[in-house]
């Protein structure tokens, strides 16, 4: 499982803490430090769509109307953190977010 998050994001801790005492393993991609690689980027896009940008964040408070106006993918390449957490990529299957819905799908073993 592939789990794309910020460290400093109080959500993303609590789901990793809670998949890995699931027993399952998880390789954590933090997109401010790591980056999101273009292809991973291409799939969040075209799988999760509009869904992939937080419109809550302070980044996306500090866009500019233009900016804000701009494909969500180049978006997201340019600002990761504009990215709704987290994004878990479990066997093929995309999720965002840590809403009951998408733990109980995620914690499913």
């Amino acid at each position: 499982m592939r789990f794309f998050g910020l460290k400093s994001c109080d959500t993303c801790r609590e789901a990793k803490r809670k998949i890995i005492a699931s027993g399952q393993g998880v390789m954590v991609i933090d997109v401010r430090a790591d980056g999101v690689a273009d292809a991973d980027l291409d799939t969040i896009v075209a799988t999760l769509g509009d869904a992939a940008i937080n419109r809550s964040s302070t980044t996306w408070r500090g866009l500019s109307d233009a900016e804000k106006a701009v494909d969500i993918r180049s978006l997201l390449a340019a600002h990761p953190t504009l990215m709704k957490r987290p994004v878990i990529d479990k066997n093929g299957v995309w999720t965002v977010g840590w809403k009951a819905d998408v733990a109980a799908q995620v914690l499913k073993t």
